[in-house]
């Protein structure tokens, strides 16, 4: 919000400059970002009269002037600018001026003709914009006087950024409040008494949504002259605060709002059909609005409508059917209190920027309505005359402001200081809220224009702001350093990632939203959860899986000659479930576990002397996934997994950890492969969090002196019989055979088929290491345990041995 320092000094002046005046505002929570002069530095410019003119001899387009610029004697200065006539005052930028951007200004010669210096523009003196001619002076001005002084342009505009609980610091008199509780200074009294009616017109006015508007006023006045030039100290306050100078009618309301924080509307009367009425608006309606907008209407944004016919947007922005002009005659002026949550969002919905609606949306005075009613009327009546009638005002439903309760003695331990009852007393004197105090407990009655006082925080917060933050003292808080134990059979998500990380993967965050094409064509997910407002049509679905992400980061990185790729991530994914409940943290009928995902992509490892290049696999993905779970990948099985579209039918597994399936590794689909053109394929695996949270403990076991026994045992299995079949039999009945208690470690370490033999079957060729950790092992109870595990293969598999 842009203040003009004299317009702020005005309605409240304090002793003190501009810097410390910032410095306050700032420590009290309205920062200050900036201070600058309502115009660039120059200097050399000043006041000045034509007294003469006449044509240049050489150039059609110039002529001569003759300028009375104090000095006693007329100086002739060569001008080109149309508007330039004999009596007018205009700024004289002498011989020796320097004008924004370092341009000085010396004595020159333009067709021949001296000139001794230059009549200047806005643009030239970088106060405005315009640029069609002479900036013309008022006509009471100073001949001779410095042109800073004279149009007040070392003013200062103080940029103020307000937080969005601070609606009531959105006009010159909510931040003149702020200045008088800084400084204790007396606030200037504004004139709301009423103004008698010279006329009884009225409108009818119908409030139908009082969840909308909880009140609403106007009055008719008649006979105004919307023709009336607008006083040049109204729009000098409007032009350095940001606003453009429209008509009179336009930037009195605009003037009112910046002054008093009261958004206004000024309707033309003559083109108000029928009764105001104030609603939601309905299916299909459509308005026009004053920028030359149309926009389609919902129901959930409210209008003011005249008969069935809509006028305009509630709290927004005026419509242009009703729209006051040069020829306005009778105008009807409203100012009402809008329900923020009714104003919210609605213009940025429509791409709007208002300020009613910036104000609205976080809530304006509901009290004051009458009393700004009657300001506006007396401005109105001032520049464009006209007759009034009486105001009507419509109340029905007002917010109802509940007592707020400060305890004196949590205020003192939030803020850290012994502050006493009398300085909290003064401190909400000063602030103008109506209290009162018992058993130190203070209860404040919220104003009308306070919409942030709902908590016991909040008063807390003004104690802090006004006694100053600055007063409070900088104290580190102590805490004993007392040493928290480590849980050891649960990980943390830090923990995992730091296993990956580890491993050379690195981390990535993906949008939790995907393209509909990957979860139908990569997940397989014919009905995601789809977004109501995508912040882009592509992204229009949740991700029910991570690897989609991942596969994209790869071809990114792919296309950018990139040769070795490990990425992962950790996050929520998006799955329909009807069993899931509303609760504070979940969405009914959307479960949303944690996902962890890898994929591996490119050279196995980075190019170097001491080793060949080659491609990662699969089994270096399922080597980083089994230390990934620690000493709980002893329990992981892999089953083949031929469903999934996104994966290899022959090179995937689901992933089994206690007899459920947790995730699911394998290289990309080789379809995908192509359409990505990826010269081989990518390696992805994907698990729930919750299966890696659990580890096993570790059990410490004496290491055994015994020496191992190394036997190998070749076996001839059908091609569809599953190593891990082979393995999982052999461990459970490890746990049940005595004979087969020695065995230690089994390894599948050769697979082979002859090419020349039709037969569906394979050599498998697996090495066992035997040891007894009391005893040395003898032949005979070695060649038994070997015995006893191919019977138990045989009898299981119907294998043979080779």
């Amino acid at each position: 919000m842009l203040v003009l320092e004299s317009w702020l000094r005005e309605v409240v002046n304090p002793s003190i400059d501009t810097e410390e005046l910032t410095h306050r505002l700032t420590m009290a929570g309205l920062e200050v970002e900036g201070v600058a002069s309502v115009a660039p530095d120059f200097s050399g410019v000043v006041v000045a009269e034509i007294k003469e003119i006449a044509p240049h001899p050489n150039a059609d387009k110039l002529r001569i002037c003759q300028v009375d610029a104090g000095k006693g004697e007329l100086l002739q200065i060569v001008c080109g600018a149309p508007n330039a006539a004999q009596g007018i005052k205009v700024p004289l930028a002498t011989i020796g001026a320097v004008l924004p951007g370092n341009f000085k200004i010396s004595k020159g010669k333009l067709r021949g003709e001296e000139s001794f210096g230059m009549l200047c523009s806005a643009k030239e003196l970088g106060i405005s914009e315009e640029s069609a001619g002479l900036l013309i002076l008022d006509e009471s001005s100073i001949v001779g006087q410095d042109i800073r002084e004279a149009l007040r342009l070392d003013d200062k505009v103080i940029e103020i950024k307000l937080t969005p609980n601070r609606a009531d610091c959105l006009s010159i008199y909510g931040v003149a409040r702020e200045v008088a509780t800084l400084t204790n200074t007396p606030l200037k009294t504004f004139d709301f008494s009423p103004i008698k009616a010279d006329i009884t017109d009225t409108v009818n006015v119908n409030i139908h949504a009082p969840d909308l508007c909880g009140r609403f006023a106007g009055r008719v006045i008649r006979g105004v002259n919307a023709k009336a030039k607008t006083p040049d100290w109204m729009k000098e306050r409007l032009e350095r605060s940001g606003q453009r100078s429209v008509s009179a009618l336009v930037d009195i309301s605009n003037y009112v709002m910046l002054e008093l924080g009261r958004p206004t509307h000024i309707f033309d009367l003559q083109k108000i059909k029928g009764d105001l009425n104030v609603r939601w608006a309905k299916e299909g309606e459509s308005l026009t609005l004053l920028n030359g907008q149309t926009v389609e209407l919902n129901t959930d944004v409210g209008v003011v409508a005249a008969g069935d016919i809509v006028e305009s947007m509630a709290g927004i922005m005026g419509g242009d059917e009703t729209a006051v002009s040069l020829d306005t005659q009778d105008i009807y002026v409203e100012a009402a209190f809008w329900y923020p949550e009714a104003i919210a969002g609605r213009a940025r919905r429509f791409k709007l920027t208002s300020e009613a609606s910036h104000r609205f949306e976080r809530g304006v005075d509901f009290q004051q309505i009458p009393e700004h009613i009657e300001y506006i009327t007396r401005l109105i009546q001032t520049i464009c005359g006209g007759r009034v009638g009486p105001i009507q005002d419509e109340i029905v439903q007002l917010p109802t402001r509940h007592p707020v309760k400060m305890r004196l003695e949590r205020c003192q331990k939030i803020l850290g200081i012994t502050v006493s009852k009398q300085q909290v007393a003064d401190i909400f004197t000063r602030l103008g809220l109506d209290f009162t105090e018992e058993n130190d407990v203070f209860t404040i009655n919220p104003p009308s224009f306070r919409f942030d006082i709902e908590i016991e925080e909040d008063l807390i917060e003004e104690v802090a702001r006004i006694y100053g933050f600055e007063n409070i003292p900088d104290i580190a808080p102590k805490a004993s350093a007392t040493m928290l134990y480590t849980e050891e059979t649960v990980r943390s998500e830090h923990m995992m990632r730091q296993s990956l990380a580890a491993q050379g993967y690195q981390e990535v965050v993906n949008y939790s939203f995907v393209e509909k094409e990957w979860e139908q064509k990569l997940m397989g997910n014919d009905d995601p959860i789809t977004l109501l407002n995508p912040i882009a049509s592509q992204l229009a679905v949740m991700r029910s899986g991570l690897i989609a992400g991942l596969v994209a980061n790869i071809v990114y990185n792919a296309k950018r000659k990139q040769n070795r790729v490990k990425v992962f991530e950790l996050g929520r994914v998006f799955k329909r479930n009807p069993m899931i409940v509303e609760g504070d943290l979940s969405v009914a009928g959307v479960e949303q576990p944690l996902h962890i995902a890898g994929a591996a992509w490119g050279l196995a490892y980075p190019e170097q002397w001491g080793i060949g290049t080659r491609q990662v696999d699969f089994f270096d993905v399922k080597k980083d996934l089994q230390n990934l779970y620690g000493s709980t990948a002893n329990q992981l099985s892999f089953v083949p997994l031929d469903d999934h579209p996104a994966l290899h039918p022959g090179r995937s597994a689901k992933i089994i950890l206690a007899d459920q399936q947790v995730g699911f590794i394998g290289e990309l689909h080789p379809s995908w492969v192509q359409h990505y053109e990826l010269h081989h394929a990518p390696v992805v695996f994907e698990v729930t969090v919750d299966s890696l949270k659990t580890l096993t403990l570790h059990q410490a076991k004496e290491l055994s002196k015994q020496p191992v026994v190394i036997r190998d045992l070749a076996i001839w299995a059908p091609n569809t019989l599953a190593v891990q079949s082979l393995l999982d039999v052999i461990q459970k009945a490890i746990r049940s055979i005595p004979e087969l208690a020695i065995i230690q470690d089994i390894n599948l370490f050769d697979i082979w088929k002859d090419e020349k033999s039709d037969a569906a079957e394979r050599s498998l060729a697996f090495r066992f290491v035997l040891q007894d950790p009391a005893v040395t092992l003898e032949d005979a109870r070695v060649e038994q345990c070997m015995a006893k595990v191919l019977e138990t293969w045989v009898t299981t598999f119907g294998v043979r041995q080779r």
